[in-house]
């Protein structure tokens, strides 16, 4: 009974002061790859996104002054 106390306690201190490993990122890991198209994707999209709102005052813009 003794020894399986011990190595309980033991088990605990172990577990306690191991190390901890770091997590990796997304474009560390795996899919890293798959991520370049979705980030030129999202870079499209708010080029035309401010576009779009350029368009939208030059409208407003216009309207008002007409």
């Amino acid at each position: 009974m003794r020894f399986l106390l011990v190595l309980i306690i033991v088990a605990l201190a172990v577990y306690k002061l191991w190390p901890e490993q770091p997590v990796p990122t997304a474009e560390e890991s795996f899919i890293g790859p798959q991520l370049a198209p979705l980030r030129k994707a999202e870079q499209v999209e708010e080029q035309y996104l401010e576009a779009l709102e350029r368009t939208n005052e030059q409208i407003e813009k216009q309207s008002d002054g007409g």
